[in-house]
């Protein structure tokens, strides 16, 4: 199987650029399924029914989270009750929904899990020993064929969950920092990319008009952040093909939304 995963999208310019672009680099790739962090698309903060919908419809088929998915919390709720869409798993016990689901591609198991980092974050369970429970308990049901999206600000620890995963699991692939990151590799069958980096405007601050940012920089007062209503925008997938659980072909795609090609890169197998 073929899956694609998308990284953080942001506000309207990011779901502008995948209405316009996905279903025809779908297409192109032949993905089998297409899986999204999508916890900063509606102005950057959270996930509204309406926007889950769009996204859905321009060719997603499986919504990630993160520290954001609760900004809007009663939408997150009816979403994570009606849709495809995943929250942090090891958010603490007694929140609505969850971070792990098995999916049918093409008459196989793929279970996509989604975790959040410790450092900097909101309060969760320990990501790693988690991360170990999961993977084991899919094991003994058989399942082979897992991604992990790995929500976190520290590369570290990002680093850590891939160390301890490699071999076990399909892939990881982080998200958050909306930086993207110069180390895509294969070991022992795992695909991994320290961060996929933001889907949305390009030419600012983490997807964000610069205004506020500079000024909290310079002044120490902060304010709202703001997504512009013009931007360079790029769109950003990692993509795995699997088989028998083991990645045997990873590349990263990159579409600009002012130029005619995609650019592609290949992972390194070490």
């Amino acid at each position: 199987m073929r899956i694609a995963f998308i990284g953080d999208i942001v506000g309207r310019p990011g779901r502008k650029i995948i209405k316009q672009h996905l279903q025809n680099i779908r297409e192109k790739y032949k993905f089998d399924m297409v899986i999204a962090n999508a916890e900063n698309a509606s102005h950057g903060f959270g996930l509204t029914v309406k926007n889950c919908q769009e996204l859905l419809n321009s060719g997603i088929d499986v919504i990630t989270g993160g520290n954001h998915s609760f900004d809007k919390k009663s939408e997150m709720f009816t979403l994570l009750e009606t849709k495809p869409v995943l929250r942090p798993d090891n958010y603490p016990k007694g929140i609505p929904g969850t971070g792990i689901k098995v999916f049918d591609v093409n008459n196989e198991k793929l279970a996509v899990i989604n975790l959040m980092g410790q450092f900097s974050m909101p309060t969760v369970e320990n990501p790693f020993n988690w991360a170990v429970k999961l993977v084991d308990e899919l094991h003994e049901k058989g399942i082979r064929n897992i991604f992990i999206d790995f929500h976190g600000e520290a590369t570290s620890e990002k680093r850590v969950i891939f160390m301890m995963l490699k071999g076990l699991v399909s892939g990881v692939c982080g998200t958050h920092t909306h930086i993207g990151t110069d180390d895509l590799q294969v070991i022992n069958g795992t695909a991994y990319l320290t961060d996929i980096g933001l889907t949305g405007c390009r030419d600012n601050v983490i997807g964000m008009d610069s205004k506020i940012p500079i000024e909290k920089a310079t002044t120490g007062l902060g304010g709202h952040f703001t997504i512009p209503n013009a931007c360079k925008s790029i769109l950003q997938m990692m993509v795995i093909d699997i088989e028998d659980g083991k990645a045997v072909d990873c590349f990263k795609l990159k579409k600009y939304c002012d130029k005619p090609d995609i650019i592609k890169t290949e992972a390194i197998f070490d």
